[in-house]
């Protein structure tokens, strides 16, 4: 267990102190240049780091606010109550970890912040030199990477054949030819998370057909990244679940850690992989890897670069929705996110640093809207404006098959030898993808047995388990196009008391219509699936009155569904049993208007 100490981040003399207003006061600390907010009341001082917990963003004054209390993040407007600490906008979200305020004789005060030691520095090993060819980093494609490390070759998050996230994700780089004996040669296998660009079960399943005692490991999330790996058809049978912020050991010379992140500890996290005393920091896709204290100066770090994995804004419709706005939205945000990876980076000071986990392609036909309008960043302009702002530090921009020497890159950064090209003959960007063969066995749901009954609607919302929640959600199921599917159901939800009423109820309350693919619905509801691969893959269309957004909702049925499937066998001996009775419940349908289950 790391100790709880404490360190002073900002000391304020007795002048400082009484200036602060009464509300919201912003200051900075002369000798590092960061940035905190200490709220004043008649009950005392609160205090924080102006930081954003959402995504790290600086906060502002919230011109809307009349009380003085909230202040407002420059990065997605998130609004933080700082009389409370509660997170505002969106509401029911997050908590802002505050700091401790100690006043000091004489009228002074230090605000305190916990400092846990830094996990990675126990221990600590020696720094040996590395010989050319010891230590190859070889890019195989999205986040996918292989570290040839002394004998023993360690495999990250493989996502190598078929889609992610249903059907909305598709691989942007053809895989080098000898994948499958890459990821079935493997010593272990590192998978950071359980979203399906990072845990592929179609690539898996290559994997447990030839190599099922692999050793894959995992952190230890409270989302297990297996969840579905039962009813998922791969047989896996070598799953090491570690503790966060512990060596694994590896051989004499390699060990490896995992951290959780701070943003989504209960399902996102990064590694640390030192060989020979050297580290390789793999921040993946956390929000805020360890909380932000990450190792400095490590010889190489990977992270995400690109932006566009989300279904906001592409997937909503209606109001201030249009194509123009949404085209300057992702202009900002993608300049927002290239300059915060560059900041980062620089702060960071790797030796070496590569963008990956951003090379994905909203490739089948159907998704031709969001493929022309969610444009990404290129690591090639990340690496540019690194190679700016730090040009101490080497940049590589990697292609499959190509390969990064570490020991030739730590030596003499310009060795032109340090980095590999890919053979001659590699095929970079793919062409054609296997929508038939992916597509087809989702949409087998449509014909399952359980959208006979009406009642399978109740059914499953039950066992989601959200309610006590004043939202009502309107679900249309459509065909690609989002048009309504013939016979198809289209159904409201209120989640206050769940219910499912037949039209809006007339108190006030908050409203989403969601248009969902009725093959890729099917499937979710079938097999229990998160609605990331709804709203991630862009499998729906989305509009909402209020234009807010829903943390509480969205974090369940993203994160927080039950881990078991629903009981499809067990509902329909329910549903045969009252039809033998002739017990079924009062329902009705209409294929134009709403399905009302009461």
């Amino acid at each position: 267990m790391a100790s709880q100490t404490v360190k002073v981040v900002l000391s304020l003399d007795a002048h400082a102190v009484d200036s602060l207003k009464d509300g919201v006061n912003f200051t900075k600390n002369p000798e590092d240049s960061k940035c905190y907010i200490i709220y004043k009341s008649e009950d005392g001082l609160r205090a924080c780091k102006n930081q954003c917990k959402h995504q790290g963003g600086l906060f502002i004054k919230d011109i809307e606010d009349l009380d003085g209390k909230t202040v407002k993040c420059t990065k997605h407007n998130w609004k933080l109550n700082v009389s409370t600490m509660k997170y505002v906008n969106p509401p029911d979200s997050f908590m802002q970890d505050e700091l401790e305020v100690e006043v000091l004789e004489g009228g002074g005060l230090q605000l305190l912040e916990l400092d846990p030691e830094d996990p990675w520095l126990k221990d600590p090993r020696e720094t040996l030199e590395l010989q050319p060819g010891e230590v190859q980093v070889t890019y195989l494609t999205h986040a996918c990477v292989e570290l040839q490390l002394g004998s023993c070759r360690f495999l990250l998050d493989p996502w190598l054949q078929g889609p992610a996230f249903a059907r909305g994700w598709w691989l942007l780089h053809e895989p080098p030819a000898d994948w499958r004996d890459r990821l079935c040669g493997a010593d272990l296998v590192y998978i950071s998370h359980m979203h399906s660009d990072h845990l592929s079960y179609p690539t898996l399943r290559v994997l447990s057909e030839r190599r099922p005692d692999t050793p894959i490991y995992v952190g230890d999330t409270s989302r297990p990244v297996f969840w579905y790996l039962e009813r998922s058809g791969v047989k896996l049978n070598n799953i090491n679940v570690v503790p966060f912020g512990v060596w694994q050991n590896v051989d004499e010379h390699l060990r490896f850690m995992i951290l959780m992140d701070g943003v989504h500890p209960e399902m996102d996290t990064c590694i640390i992989v030192q060989y020979k005393g050297h580290m390789i920091l793999n921040t993946v896709d956390c929000t805020r890897p360890n909380g932000g204290r990450l190792p400095r100066n490590v010889a190489l770090m990977m992270s995400d670069f690109a932006g566009g994995a989300s279904g906001f804004p592409m997937t909503f419709y209606g109001g201030k929705y249009t194509d123009s706005w949404k085209a300057q939205f992702v202009k900002n945000e993608r300049k927002k996110l290239l300059n915060y990876k560059a900041s980062l980076v620089k702060s960071l000071q790797p030796k070496v640093y590569c963008p990956f986990a951003g090379y994905f392609v909203e490739a089948h036909p159907s998704d031709r809207y969001i493929k022309e309008t969610n444009t990404k960043n290129s690591a090639a302009d990340l690496n540019a404006l690194i190679n700016k702002q730090a040009p101490e530090i080497k940049t590589w921009t990697p292609q499959p098959g190509a390969v990064l020497d570490l020991g030739l890159a730590l030596r003499d950064p310009s060795d032109s030898r340090a980095v590999r090209a890919p053979p001659a003959d590699t095929k970079v960007l793919k062409d054609t993808w296997d929508f038939g063969l992916y597509v087809s066995e989702q949409n087998r749901a449509i014909s399952a047995h359980i959208f006979s009954y009406p009642e399978w609607i109740q059914f499953y919302y039950t066992w989601a388990g959200f309610h006590n929640y004043n939202l009502v959600v309107r679900v249309m199921e459509t065909d690609d196009d989002f048009q309504p599917f013939p016979n198809g159901f289209d159904y409201l939800v209120d989640f206050s008391d769940l219910t499912f009423p037949a039209e809006r109820p007339d108190r006030e309350h908050s409203y989403l219509e969601l248009k969902n693919r009725v093959g890729v619905m099917r499937w979710v509801v079938l097999n229990g699936r998160l609605w990331d691969d709804l709203y991630i893959g862009f499998q729906n269309r989305i509009s909402r009155d209020p234009d807010v957004y829903h943390h509480k909702f969205w974090n369940h049925f993203q994160i927080e569904l039950p881990l078991q499937r629903p009981d499809w066998d067990q509902f329909l001996e329910d549903v045969r049993s009252r039809e033998s009775k002739d017990l079924t419940p009062n329902q009705s349908s209409d294929s134009d208007g709403l399905c009302a289950l009461q």
